[in-house]
């Protein structure tokens, strides 16, 4: 068996995937303790050293946003998003190789990809589901409701697939599964089932339409959930608001199971270091 020259370069798999971008949220928690211990000669070459690890645009993920974590869970939240995963880890991991990063603790983190959501209607379907409704398929009304959907249909598979991140203040991130449970399990669901309780619930966010806005991303064979839910929030009442809604839904009430929640207000890696005073 022969093997190439040691300087010859490996084949790699491609990293990036045929849909959808890597997504990964990351929260972390200061050590007061080693924060204490930094040279106060030093500290602001510490400081400057963790603003350029954050700021630094050759090496910035496509998507990258941080912010303040409310409560004890977390001090720091980051969510970035970028079809090559590891330019994503490299920020966490240039995050904690600086001076200030060794103070900084690990407390949660989150993978998964985007994806199209095999619930969102192609054309066809959509057509289907007004004729279901009573609509005249050979009605101009049921024609220019067709095209204009047709001609949505890019943008919203775009907006799933690489979303842009909203500059909103608050935002809320959570992880989910759907039940297995004996009598509530969702992957046992007819699929005509699912598609209609996951309308009901798709119609219960409408209501908060230029309020809230969400990113769904999944994380089955990726993380130890299934789908993360990120929120972003016009105010953080918003949140509590939706989330108590769209729990009424059967695809919630009945089949949601949901981890921690992380709350956090958007801010500049400088805010983020004055809010924690150091």
């Amino acid at each position: 068996m022969t093997h190439p020259p040691a300087s010859a370069p490996l084949p790699e798999p491609s990293l990036i995937p045929v849909q959808g971008w890597h997504c990964s949220h990351y929260f972390y928690q200061w050590d007061r303790k080693e924060l204490a211990s930094i040279d106060p000669n030093s500290i602001e070459q510490a400081k400057q050293e963790f603003l350029d690890a954050l700021n630094d645009v050759n090496e910035r993920p496509e998507r990258m946003q941080l912010f303040i974590i409310s409560g004890h869970k977390a001090d720091i939240g980051l969510i970035m998003m970028d079809p090559n995963p590891l330019r994503i880890d490299r920020v966490h991991q240039k995050l904690l190789s600086t001076r200030l990063g060794r103070a900084l603790l690990p407390t949660y983190s989150f993978v998964s990809m985007s994806e199209v959501s095999e619930y969102l209607p192609n054309k066809d379907q959509y057509a289907a589901k007004l004729i279901r409704s009573g609509e005249d398929p050979q009605s101009p009304a049921f024609q220019a409701k067709v095209a204009s959907y047709d001609r949505r249909l890019p943008v919203m598979l775009a907006q799933r697939l690489a979303p842009e991140f909203p500059t909103w203040p608050a935002m809320c991130f959570y992880p989910m599964n759907k039940s297995r449970n004996v009598g509530a399990n969702w992957f046992l669901e007819p699929f005509s089932s699912r598609t209609e309780m996951m309308a009901e619930h798709a119609q219960s966010g409408m209501a908060f339409a230029g309020k809230v806005t969400q990113l769904v991303t999944a994380s089955v064979g990726l993380d130890d959930w299934e789908w993360g839910v990120t929120l972003w929030a016009r105010n953080p009442q918003f949140l509590k608001e939706i989330v108590y809604t769209m729990r009424y839904d059967k695809a919630s009430a009945t089949f949601g199971e949901f981890g921690q929640f992380y709350v956090g207000y958007l801010a500049t890696p400088d805010e983020i270091l004055k809010h924690c005073m150091i």
